[in-house]
């Protein structure tokens, strides 16, 4: 029997409040937000939609990210993993909680479509990923083959 073990989930809903970022002792970056998903199916009179909410935990790059660009009501897609924790609270009461570990968070909503359209803070273009480029003497050269009569194969 193999030994298979699988942790990933991904979420699209809408940010129930502003992601709130936070530093640990050591300086790492740490977002914390929840995100309402809703079901496919209502509930059962058919006149409320229903909701599924989740906490989810964003850390480093992916925390200032989400806590730069994403809002109360914005459209998210998160990836990441499912993860348990327990504590002891000062009365003795044993607590537990599930949460989201984010590993990818991504825009949903156009520019034009989010909560902060035309208010500055929705600029997606602005977390650009860097470009690099190759100057033209450290390029790879490559032998031009004349016919297909001189490949080895």
């Amino acid at each position: 029997m193999a030994n298979f073990n699988f942790n990933k989930v991904m979420l699209g809903g809408r940010l129930t409040a502003d992601p709130e970022l936070k530093q640990t002792q050591s300086g790492i970056p740490v977002a914390s937000f929840s995100i309402a998903v809703n079901r496919r199916f209502g509930s059962r009179d058919g006149n409320q939609p229903q909701a599924d909410f989740f906490n989810v935990t964003a850390w480093r790059a992916t925390a200032e990210f989400v806590s730069r660009y994403f809002k109360k009501g914005s459209s998210i897609f998160v990836v990441g993993t499912i993860q348990n924790r327990s504590w002891t609270d000062p009365q003795g009461v044993k607590h537990y909680a599930t949460d989201i570990v984010a590993d990818e968070v991504s825009f949903v909503d156009s520019r034009s479509e989010g909560p902060a359209a035309g208010q500055g803070q929705y600029t997606p273009d602005s977390y650009a990923a860097p470009s690099y480029s190759t100057p033209a003497d450290t390029a790879p050269k490559f032998e031009e083959i004349k016919g297909d009569d001189d490949l080895p194969f």
